[in-house]
């Protein structure tokens, strides 16, 4: 009894006193952040454009295309997912994917921005191949970095400022990418302003695998043998709150989609200027890392939920705002920047909430799979990014948008407004339904602290 005793003991104090990461930690595992973000806005923004504008290539094909891609990169998150959590190297389970993955993704957003003039078809092929290829790159890179955070600590408070600390590099790189890449782009050209971007994430992607410890392993609450995939898919449909989030990724990025790849047509169309779209980006981003300095002791507070429904609530505001008169360059701006402080919260934080799912799904089933609750949101993730880049070329196109066209028709006018300002606001409202129905941040530590206590329990067997 006594040496029974003792070893539940020693159980009790290496479970329940997991070591938290340290802040130079944390914000090594941010730093990361501005290198995959800076690509993703580059392409979020202005692939869309380069496409029809620069490379030629008609609208409609280039929605299909947009929403072809994110499909594809959203059912290879699900098999990187399974591939993460089996991995079982001395780097750890998520850290090694980042050291193997980051020079070739750097390289593939320079073929991305490389279309040559080969004739339409031609140009069309080589966007779905170079683009495909990206997005699988992507996939690999952004699984292992999402997934990093939840072997890193199990613990709320940490994952909360290291989502903070990685939201002010993920902002940054939005800020880089709309305020400077058109610019850049007019004097260098965009494949150079893409060769940029890639070496600044091949080195950042670099710092963040020397930089980050892994401290939570498949059996650090359970013990046993890696999950079946099978058996780890049903896991997720019976979490409830891991559902909700993956259903609020395809809403939220499908908005912000919206938002940020339509500004460089709303600038050029509506208000008569493209060279505006840094100023727009300047308002809608700066926003978001003014107030993501602020955030720490808040989100600690009040919950990450909280802090994103806030935020949703002030993007409708914003959008509201640039609605009362769309061409007046003041309005839009400053319904811009509102808009921007209300993004920050919930794109800083979901992919917190989606780590704390996964403490949520084995408590109810005994399965611990953080690669796959990351894979299956990050699936949403991309479907709704997908599904917002998608409606912009086909609204385009419905509209009779004709690219590299000064004058545009009265419909592809009002399709523009629509795509900027009225369908991000339908979405909003979905957002704030969905956020009604999770709980998880009242329920977390409880949670944690019973997994530790069933771990004791089952040690002591």
């Amino acid at each position: 009894m006594l040496e029974q005793s003792n070893k539940e003991e020693s159980m009790d104090q290496s479970s329940l006193k997991i070591e938290k990461p340290l802040k130079k930690e944390m914000w090594g595992y941010a730093l990361s952040a501005f290198g995959v973000f800076v690509t993703w806005n580059l392409i979020g923004s202005f692939l869309s454009y380069y496409y029809t504008d620069v490379a030629g290539i008609a609208a409609g094909a280039v929605g299909t295309l947009m929403l072809v891609a994110r499909l594809f990169d959203g059912f290879t998150d699900l098999g990187m997912g399974i591939i993460v959590d089996k991995t079982k190297s001395k780097h750890g389970s998520a850290r090694p994917w980042l050291l193997w993955t980051a020079v070739p993704f750097g390289l593939a957003i320079v073929l991305v921005f490389s279309v040559p003039d080969i004739g339409e078809t031609g140009m069309l092929l080589y966007a779905y191949v170079t683009y495909l290829g990206f997005v699988l790159l992507y996939t690999m890179v952004s699984i292992s970095y999402k997934s990093l955070q939840g072997f890193m600590t199990p613990y709320q408070d940490s994952r909360s400022l290291t989502n903070t600390y990685s939201g002010i590099f993920n902002f940054s790189g939005a800020l880089v990418a709309a305020v400077l890449s058109q610019p850049l782009a007019g004097l260098i050209g965009w494949t150079a302003v893409a060769a940029i971007y890639g070496s600044i994430a091949i080195v950042f992607i670099l710092i963040t695998f020397r930089s980050v410890k892994e401290r939570v392993g498949p059996n650090t609450f359970n013990s046993g043998d890696n999950v079946p995939f099978i058996l780890g898919l049903k896991s997720l449909f019976k979490n409830k709150y891991w559902a909700i989030t993956a259903v609020f990724s395809v809403v939220f990025y499908a908005m912000v989609a919206l938002v940020q790849g339509s500004s460089i047509y709303y600038a050029q169309v509506v208000l008569g200027n493209a060279n505006l779209v840094p100023i727009i980006g300047l308002a809608l981003t700066l926003p978001m890392i003014i107030g993501l300095l602020f955030m720490g002791p808040i989100v600690v507070k009040i919950g990450k939920r909280n802090a994103s429904l806030i935020g949703v609530v002030v993007i409708i505001i914003g959008q509201s705002v640039k609605w009362i008169d769309p061409a007046h360059l003041p309005i839009y701006l400053i319904g811009s920047a509102i808009a921007g402080l209300g993004i920050m919260a919930p794109q800083a934080y979901i992919f917190g909430m989606i780590n704390d799912t996964a403490e949520y799904g084995e408590y109810k089933t005994g399965l611990r799979t953080v690669g796959l609750v990351n894979s299956g949101s990050s699936f949403g993730t991309k479907a709704g990014s997908g599904i917002g880049l998608a409606l912009i070329g086909w609204l385009l196109s419905f509209g009779g948008y004709i690219g590299g066209q000064a004058e545009q028709s009265p419909l592809a006018l009002e399709m523009i407004l629509a795509i900027n300002i009225y369908i991000p606001i339908i979405l909003a409202i979905l957002l704030i339904i969905l956020l009604m129905f999770y709980k998880l941040d009242k329920e977390h530590s409880t949670i944690v602290a019973e997994l530790q206590r069933r771990k004791i329990n089952q040690m002591g067997e």
